[in-house]
């Protein structure tokens, strides 16, 4: 999956004393990539839109 042109972006709620983040890049057409912030250059995940918006959906619900 080529993520050339992925504009990544960490939570707002993420702090800046280089805990345990996440990236994410929803401006690709048809997908959502997930990568940790701490290896930018390390592997994505790569998740179909709708399944990424059932999880943030789910994930608010529990916090």
């Amino acid at each position: 999956m080529d993520l050339t042109g992925a504009q990544w972006r960490k939570s707002t709620k993420s702090g800046n004393n280089g805990g345990n983040c996440v990236e994410v890049a929803d401006n690709l057409a048809g997908i959502v990539g997930v990568r940790d912030s701490k290896d930018p250059s390390g592997p994505a995940l790569v998740f179909a839109p709708t399944a990424w918006r059932a999880f943030v959906t789910q994930a608010a619900k529990r916090a």
